[in-house]
């Protein structure tokens, strides 16, 4: 049974057991609840402090657990009902409303309760986390000397120089005083969009695209406007006419295995990209965020768009936290040119600087054998988890695995599988209600994310985006396309 399980079942027991407690009573020790229920003593910790969370046990160092005195009484309520004419007061003009749904990055984000599927997250399941690794590239980490000293505002100069070379490629095509080190990819989408584009411009991005995009854009007060995406990436056709009627200076896309189609940018279409943004005039951010999540059976991979551009017109952004683990929150932003003061001054009045341990930590990860290990071994789950899925999907949703993975049709004219990143993304028969269909997967056990948080406009059909990263292995997976189809039958959704 995964840990986080065992740690919820525990503490819903406990929760029960505390009513044959008086107040103030002392609970059984964390070696009796060990032999009780048969769980590890951390599992036993990890529960007795959601209950003190909860304010149901205190804990008193060298005594023990005891259940928790009641409550005073509530106090008055807070009057707050002033806030909605305050958050609602925008400026005059044509400004972007300050309000930022987040409800598709939360989705990502926030952990499935007990014994539900978890066919939407984002980051690696704990089995593919390099942990053994962190920990010991932790360790190392926390001895080199000056490791708790402040740090570079731009980063650790050792790091700095590795992003480098991975970003530019073997013909140095950027140093390392061009690289800022953020916290995390989100961290350095935020500076980038903030730095590139005043409030209320408009920013072209691809759609569908990735939803932190969206909500960073839009509460940085910025107007996206979506250029459609097909197999070979980004509609460049298209690309040129949204530069032109919108007026907009900057574009955001992901090259490589995008989110959440999983296109790669075609090569002619690479070049397309920099040579209409030079004449618009205009950035191109280009995240990078799966390029350590390549499958096996993959060809080999592009350079960046940043490796090939001359004028510095992209800026570039490369985490490790999706091919590690989400508490690696180490990223670059990198960019040449007079854009780079300005990105470095926003970093560092938003952040100051991010922690040197977890740099130091980064670095000793990266630099050591387990590094190549480790991404190797993902390659080959990943692609095992890719076929189990689109393998599941082809017995269990057929129509839905014919619909050629979001309407994105395969140069060979069959369902666009990628071969790269964590995800498949599904366009829904005409008719279905993909809010509908997410909440009766979850009642039937399986959490799968809704296609519209992906669009910056109306979409032209219905979606479902699922990750193989995320399931506990094959058999999981499985498990959890049967559960989505008991929800497609459940709705009348034609599978067939």
């Amino acid at each position: 049974m995964q840990e986080r399980s065992s740690v919820a079942e525990l503490a819903a027991s406990l929760r029960n057991e505390l009513k044959r407690y008086s107040p103030g009573e002392k609970l059984p020790s964390s070696r009796a609840l060990v032999e009780r229920h048969r769980v590890s003593p951390v599992t036993v910790s990890r529960a007795l402090a959601e209950l003190v969370a909860e304010g149901l046990v205190t804990t008193r160092p060298g005594a023990g657990a005891f259940r928790a005195e009641p409550p005073a009484a509530s106090p008055r309520p807070v009057d707050t009902s002033w806030q909605e004419i305050a958050l609602s007061a925008e400026p005059g003009g044509d400004q972007v409303p300050r309000s930022v749904d987040a409800s598709g990055v939360v989705a990502t984000l926030a952990r499935p309760a007990p014994g539900v599927i978890e066919l939407n997250g984002g980051y690696l399941h704990p089995d593919l986390q390099p942990e053994r690794a962190l920990a010991a590239a932790l360790a190392r980490a926390g001895r080199r000397p000056g490791a708790w000293t402040r740090p570079p505002v731009d980063g650790v100069p050792e790091l700095r120089a590795w992003f480098a070379r991975e970003i530019g490629g073997p013909g140095g095509a950027l140093a390392a005083s061009d690289v800022q080190i953020t916290a995390g990819g989100q961290n350095a989408l935020t500076a980038a969009l903030r730095a590139l584009a005043a409030p209320g411009a408009p920013v072209l991005v691809e759609s569908p695209t990735y939803p932190g995009m969206l909500a960073v854009a839009r509460a940085s007060g910025l107007r996206p406007v979506p250029v459609p995406v097909d197999a070979d990436g980004v509609r460049t056709d298209l690309l040129a006419d949204a530069f032109r009627v919108s007026g907009a200076r900057l574009f955001v896309c992901q090259p490589l295995f995008q989110n959440p189609t999983g296109a790669v940018l075609a090569a002619e279409r690479r070049r397309e990209v920099l040579r209409v943004a030079r004449a618009a005039g205009a950035f191109v951010i280009e995240d990078d965020f799966a390029r350590l999540l390549v499958h096996d059976d993959a060809a080999a991979l592009p350079p960046t768009l940043m490796a090939d551009d001359r004028d510095g017109t992209v800026v570039h952004i490369r985490s490790l936290t999706k091919a590690t683990s989400p508490n690696l929150r180490v990223a670059a932003l990198a960019a040449r040119g007079p854009v780079r003061d300005r990105l470095r001054a926003i970093q560092v009045v938003d952040n100051f600087f991010v922690p040197q341990p977890l740099q130091e930590t980064a670095l000793e990860l990266v630099g050591s054998p387990a590094w190549g290990r480790h991404l190797r071994f993902i390659a080959g789950e990943l692609t095992v988890r890719r076929n189990a899925l689109t393998a599941a999907l082809a017995g269990r949703l057929p129509a839905l695995a014919g619909a050629a993975y979001g309407g994105i049709p395969g140069r060979d004219g069959g369902p666009y599988v990628p071969c790269g990143g964590y995800q498949l993304w599904l366009r829904l028969p005409d008719g279905a209600d993909e809010a509908a269909l997410t909440d009766a997967a979850l009642r039937a056990g399986v959490a799968v994310a809704a296609g519209r948080p992906y669009f910056a406009a109306e979409p032209s059909a219905g979606h479902l985006r699922l990750s193989f990263a995320a399931a506990a292995g094959p058999a999981e997976i499985t498990e959890g396309v049967r559960r989505l189809r008991t929800a497609c039958d459940e709705l009348g959704v034609a599978v067939e």
